[in-house]
């Protein structure tokens, strides 16, 4: 259950016992064997996303993922009866990959009636049965509707497309998203049409990269530059305390005062921020939203300085809500045991004049600029921990706490597949 006040006496973390307080080891961030096994365990067994309705705008619409980790590529459709489906993007004659445009290991998107595969002009319908077959006669005793691309599970949470690859998995999403993800609903992301997105190939495990957005201990030092030098440094002799942390499974969030959006002293910041009236926290002008209150599980203390909300949804997807009434989500997507892709997607209000469209992409510019140097700064940190060094665990303070949850919750999915794997032999 997720907690929002901390105790009088005691710690965020002390909500928690089974996570402990003792130093943590990251051997989960440094291990090709690990990362095999949490492609498994994880990866090909946990709900993921892959973005939302929008990306399918009418009957038809399709785009394709690469998905590394679970070992496959899939195609996400709308059919002509409107719901959205999953399959993995294998022609069903000779295996050749069916969706695919110049270069076959990139991603595409687009609108058609059926996919045919370049090979041998087989087709399907976008409910993945197979209408054509390419003389046909030629084969023995063959029965299209015995070949149907493979489907995937996947499933619409307030506009947010998952999918699943284990077929004996049978927890609808919505139970799995839990708590937190409940009190999320009735947000209008469908307002949010204005799109930025960016990716980059990270040197890092992961895991790490979540760890570098799920506190803001580092924020007053390793982001001090968003500051002007004054400024920087009272930030820095502050400290960071969040308004609320709270974890629901293998989930978790942390709420966070406002910053300076907008600040009280407009010379604390730099000139262009001022001029834009927009920064790393997003345009200082609200978005109207159209709504009287914001859902429960944003900004749950109800403080009156809150500013930010952050929520993990594992393993890999991360959404935040910024009090200007805007959005930002995470994905971080394993391609090895110590290397990822890293997307970051902005979602606006449509800006209705040229200085609102400034100011939302100074705010895209601002985090793109932010969020490459905590991935500097995690391949220094990926570097240190596959070093041979005496230096095995690592104190976590209690703003760390979903750090600690987040390779707990790892560890522990991996665990009970080897369970399950030993007593399946």
């Amino acid at each position: 259950m997720p907690h929002y006040t901390k105790p009088a006496e005691g710690s965020w973390t002390q909500h928690y016992p089974e996570l402990g307080t003792d130093p943590v080891s990251y051997d989960d961030s440094i291990s090709p064997e690990f990362y095999e096994l949490e492609r498994e365990a994880i990866f090909r067994r946990t709900w993921l996303n892959l973005g939302r309705v929008e990306q399918l705008p009418r009957k038809g619409s399709y785009f394709t993922r690469e998905m590394d980790a679970a070992g496959t590529s899939i195609i996400v459709v709308r059919g002509m009866d409107d719901e959205v489906r999953a399959f993995h993007n294998m022609c069903r004659h000779r295996g050749n990959k069916l969706v695919w445009q110049d270069y076959p290991r990139e991603e595409t998107s687009g609108v058609c009636r059926q996919f045919q595969c370049k090979y041998h002009a087989w087709r399907y319908d976008l409910q993945g049965q197979c209408t054509f077959v390419q003389q046909e006669q030629e084969f023995f005793d063959l029965d299209k509707a015995d070949y149907s691309l493979a489907a995937v599970q996947c499933e619409v949470w307030e506009g947010w497309i998952f999918v699943n690859f284990d077929a004996s998995n049978t927890t609808p999403l919505r139970e799995y998203l839990g708590e937190l993800a409940w009190g999320l609903e009735g947000y209008p992301f469908d307002k949010l049409t204005q799109v930025h997105r960016y990716r980059s190939e990270i040197g890092a495990n992961w895991k790490l990269f979540i760890d570098a957005f799920v506190e803001f201990y580092h924020a007053p030092i390793l982001h001090s530059g968003q500051y002007q030098p004054d400024e920087a440094a009272k930030v820095a002799s502050y400290g960071y305390e969040a308004l609320a942390y709270g974890i629901d499974g293998p989930h978790g969030m942390v709420s966070s005062w406002g910053g300076i959006a907008p600040p009280k002293d407009p010379s604390m910041v730099k000139p262009m921020e001022r001029e834009l009236r927009s920064g790393l926290f997003g345009p200082w002008d609200h978005a109207d939203l159209g709504i009287d209150e914001l859902p429960p599980s944003v900004n749950p203390t109800r403080h009156k300085n809150w500013g930010t909300d952050s929520f993990v949804f594992f393993p890999n997807f991360m959404i935040l809500f910024w009090k200007p009434n805007w959005v930002l989500t995470y994905h971080y997507w394993p391609t090895s045991y110590n290397t990822h892709i890293f997307e970051g997607t902005a979602y606006f209000v449509p800006p209705k004049t040229a200085r609102e469209r400034l100011a939302q992409e100074y705010a895209v510019v601002s985090f793109k600029e932010y969020g490459l140097q905590d991935a500097n700064t995690l391949e220094a940190t990926q570097s240190m921990l596959e070093s041979n060094t005496p230096v095995k665990t690592f104190p976590l303070n209690d703003q760390e706490i979903l750090l600690r949850h987040l390779h707990h919750t790892a560890r522990r999915y991996v665990d009970e597949y080897q369970k399950t794997t030993l007593v399946g032999a």
